[in-house]
């Protein structure tokens, strides 16, 4: 079965922003799939994640998927740094940081300026893209009435930054770097380091316990499966877009807003949206108790961790029906209602 998809890119100028400075000719690279209603009200925000492009999203799109483009017109912009839409690969000089607040500001002006979308029946993300629904629920509460944040926080946890900047002290080490944000050129070994660091974050210890990373997918060994995994994962991206990425995760905080003054609990308590907050039981990033510590001052909170050994990688689980199956149901449920 097929349904209407259309692309695009759209460009917004010089954009300031959050934490000072500018974004020159900054430009929006999106992808909608679905039929936008006559209402508008059939809207689903899609915000990529860390390391990904729109079409590496597309897989849970489907008929029978956890996003049904014959019911919802799903709207994917792809996160500044993300080498799509401005990124330090197409973009220099760089800024000294973008934040999760310039993608969302973008991102409004994309669905009001494009197809006059004033209000969002859900903003849908994973990872870094439920980061982004997290602050599209704090900067517009009346514009967003349903959010999933799967696998995100409201604030990068400490124990979240400390991975973080590892993975930037890996690429910021590495003799290409010119100190600021670029790289003279890829910076191969560095990018080597970077996946297998990042491989025993991605994934839970109980994960490599079972063997899942050999049976479930599919390699003949260890040394196979970060070469194939990891490593191979990471060295298709520049390096910089990879590192202005690690800087937008670190800085994540929806209480650094004039209207709340750094005051987390007061963002949070300013949500009108309904709020699926779905951690992982065994993810090392977004732990069950980070949410659980944010759930009492929601005001429509609701909090459903996923009973998954696949650390993070629950939250995305294109090899992995049973979690797939967990995620459908409940966005299903949270769409319906």
């Amino acid at each position: 079965m097929t349904w209407p998809t259309a692309e695009g890119t759209f460009k917004l100028g010089d954009m300031p922003l959050h934490k000072g400075g500018v974004l020159p000719d900054a430009t929006l690279v999106w992808k909608t799939h679905g039929t936008l209603n006559a209402a508008r009200d059939n809207v689903v925000l899609y915000p990529t994640s860390y390391g990904a492009q729109h079409p590496d999203l597309e897989w849970l799109i489907g008929p029978d998927g956890i996003l049904d483009p014959t019911r919802w017109f799903i709207v994917i912009p792809n996160m500044f740094t993300n080498g799509l839409s401005s990124s330090p690969s197409n973009c220099a000089p760089w800024p000294a940081l973008v934040t999760a607040w310039d993608n969302v500001a973008a991102q409004r002006r994309l669905l009001r300026e494009v197809w006059g979308i004033e209000r969002l029946h859900c903003v849908y993300g994973w990872s870094m893209g439920a980061q982004q629904a997290y602050h599209w629920a704090a900067a517009h509460p009346a514009e967003v009435a349903r959010i999933v944040v799967d696998r995100g926080s409201a604030r990068t946890a400490v124990h979240n930054q400390v991975f973080l900047r590892t993975q930037m002290a890996i690429l910021e080490a590495a003799p290409e770097y010119d100190g600021t944000a670029l790289f003279s050129a890829q910076p191969a070994r560095a990018l080597r380091a970077f996946g297998r660091s990042y491989a025993a974050w991605a994934l839970s210890q109980d994960f490599y316990r079972a063997g899942l990373h050999l049976t479930a997918l599919g390699a003949p060994d260890l040394e196979i499966f970060l070469v194939r995994d990891w490593e191979q994962r990471f060295a298709r991206r520049p390096a910089a877009d990879l590192l202005a990425q690690l800087r937008i995760w670190d800085a994540g905080d929806i209480g650094d807003h004039p209207n709340y003054g750094g005051d987390l609990a007061k963002a949070l308590a300013a949500i009108e949206a309904r709020v699926l907050l779905m951690p992982g039981e065994t993810d090392l990033y977004f732990r069950v108790a980070d949410n659980a510590a944010e759930l009492p001052h929601l005001k429509h909170g609701r909090l459903l961790p996923i009973p998954s050994i696949w650390g993070h990688r629950a939250g995305n689980p294109q090899p992995n029906p049973p979690d797939a199956a967990f995620i459908k149901a409940a966005v299903r449920e949270l769409l319906d209602t």
